[in-house]
């Protein structure tokens, strides 16, 4: 396939508003991918020449690309980034500079376009810089102003797709099986490897069954089980009978994993981040009594002085690229180990919580780093109260309770595992983490921020779309409306999102990426907005959930993906427990 072939398959994409279409048009670009390209392809469309998880980056940032479209169009990097900030877009950028050129059309192949990008982010040492933006510039001579308007965006991190991973796993299923459902058949095994690209392949090339024997290796991060919701532990108790308890800590969920001498380290969000916890590589290598592991844990910023846990704000500060040695000494790490889903060749994903424990607890070397989270069996809600009671007095964001012989279910939210948190009986005093999916213009005093109101929603998980809860317009000082304004900047876009769901027309719609913790009094039936609104069987609407008197409490930082926040389904079940009179 031609790169043009690709960018044409893309076009299509942008532009449509309708998921069902964006399924279709994948489809269909599947269907004609050969399996030598698959995998390329996949990781294309996802803006990447890699997983998500492999540190492999172009290394290009906007004054890098603005330098290379210079060079490839007789233009200077000053007039190109004077463009760039009057559109917004660094691929209308090229649109524009490449129509003066003479390429309407190009033969250049996926495969060389691929394998080009892939010589970019390997290029290292010395003149690095101007090295990437010889050999990028070259490649945009080669094609044509639509090619190169998607190619530009690339190593920006910024294609404006609007495709989620559920989205890929639909088409791929879809262009396989004819039928999308079928991605149910797929989803074990990108819970399991977390890897797009390498599903696709194997399928292609060895089929379904070859898909379905894709095991857990060390080195590539499995997708995180998730907390279900429930009220108080006299309703947790009903449900659940004798259960695990743990203290919930409220840092950055991390995943250690061992092989050897080498320790790797994932975020919740398949985000590699191994190089900003050197302590944490240190404690694995000390503590971890196994030649290759797999942990699941939770990392909080500590004080050693006052011995005490550090707010997740303060933790947030350790997510950096650069002193990261410095900063480690200031807030040095513990990580909080909850469970093992890997020792020394097998896999520990399908045997029961029970077993998982008692194998972690062979496993880690105490009085270090890594710290074995303290459990406790209960049956009783008085003795479960006393517990959650406790983890708020030290300072803690709750528990987090366990069935005894539950799996680790990768990629699954379900009442395996519950989270109960301070005060979450009653009225609503649990935090929401909603998507921004636009923003109203401001007017009087936010005129100057450009931003006056955000409206913001929720992810359905089923329909892989995001649903509308609020408009948010408090909470938020000066500073954090122009934050707001400068990281929605680069995440505009024209038309609505395909995968979003609203009623409501923004002045301005963004991709669905930034996350933010909101705290609101009630969840309240509204019709105007879209979660969890559906056409009963008399055709009607029945109204969807809000949330009354909403207020920002902090962003999320880049802990947790779009596709990771509050779901439809947990936003109703919540509006369920709330004590109504």
């Amino acid at each position: 396939m031609t790169f043009q072939e690709l960018s044409l398959f893309f076009e299509k994409l942008e532009v449509t508003a309708s998921r069902l279409t964006l399924i279709d048009i994948l489809s269909e670009l599947f269907k004609k991918s050969a399996k030598e390209e698959i995998q390329k392809i996949v990781y294309l469309t996802q803006g990447r020449i890699a997983p998500f998880f492999e540190a492999t980056e172009i290394g290009m940032a906007e004054k890098n690309v603005a330098e290379a479209i210079a060079r490839a169009y007789g233009s200077s990097k000053a007039e190109v980034l004077k463009f760039y900030s009057k559109l917004g877009d660094m691929g209308a950028v090229v649109t524009q500079l490449n129509s003066k050129s003479r390429t309407q059309s190009s033969k250049i192949s996926v495969k060389e376009v691929f394998e080009t990008l892939t010589q970019i982010a390997k290029t290292k040492g010395e003149g690095t810089v101007e090295k990437r933006a010889i050999l990028f510039s070259e490649l945009l001579k080669k094609l044509d102003a639509n090619s190169a308007k998607y190619l530009v965006r690339i190593p920006l991190g910024n294609l404006r797709l609007g495709i989620g991973d559920p989205t890929v796993l639909d088409g791929l299923a879809k262009a396989k099986f004819g039928d999308k459902s079928k991605r149910k058949l797929l989803e074990g095994a990108y819970n399991r490897t977390s890897d797009l690209g390498l599903i696709a392949e194997t399928l292609w090339r060895e089929g379904l069954g070859a898909v379905l024997g894709l095991k857990i290796q060390v080195g590539k991060p499995i997708r995180s089980e998730l907390c279900e919701r429930l009220p108080n532990p006299e309703k947790a108790i009903e449900k659940m009978k004798v259960v695990d308890v743990q203290y919930k800590y409220d840092g950055f969920r991390v995943q250690i994993h061992k092989d050897g001498e080498k320790v790797t380290m994932f975020s919740r969000n398949l985000e590699n981040m191994t190089h900003m916890f050197p302590e944490l590589i240190k404690g694995t290598l000390e503590q971890v009594k196994a030649k290759t592991a797999i942990l699941d844990t939770e990392a909080l910023a500590y004080n050693p002085d006052s011995e005490e846990f550090l707010p997740f704000q303060e933790t947030t500060k350790r997510r950096r690229k650069h002193n990261i040695e410095e900063v480690a000494k200031e807030l040095p790490l513990k990580a909080f180990v909850f469970d093992l889903l890997y020792k020394d060749g097998k896999s520990y994903i399908d045997e029961p919580l029970t077993k998982r424990l008692e194998v972690l607890k062979e496993t880690i070397k105490e009085d270090g780093i890594l710290i074995s989270t303290k459990t406790q069996t209960v049956s009783d809600s008085q003795t479960l109260s006393l517990i959650l009671e406790d983890a708020i007095s030290k300072g803690l964001e709750g528990v987090v309770i366990k069935k005894l012989d539950s799996k680790y279910e990768a990629g699954a939210r379900n009442f395996n595992w519950v989270k109960l948190k301070r005060n979450s009986s009653g009225e609503l005093n649990d935090t929401i983490d909603c998507v921004i999916l636009g923003y109203v213009m401001g007017k009087g005093k936010r005129t100057a921020f450009g931003a006056g109101a955000l409206l913001v929603g929720v992810y359905d998980d089923k329909k892989d779309e995001f649903v509308t809860v609020s408009k948010i317009g408090t909470g938020l000082t000066d500073e954090e409306w122009i934050e707001i304004k400068i990281k929605s900047e680069k995440l505009k876009v024209k038309n609505k999102p395909a995968r979003v769901n609203s009623l409501i027309s923004p002045s301005v719609w963004v991709e669905p990426k930034i996350v933010i913790e909101v705290l609101a009094d009630e969840i309240t039936r509204s019709p105007i907005h879209t979660a969890g609104a559906f056409i009963n069987s008399s055709g009607e609407r029945e109204p969807g959930y809000a949330l009354r008197f909403p207020r920002l409490v902090s962003f999320r930082s880049n802990d947790k993906k779009a596709e990771d926040a509050t779901t439809a389904r947990e936003l109703i079940e919540m509006y369920k427990l709330q004590n109504k009179k």
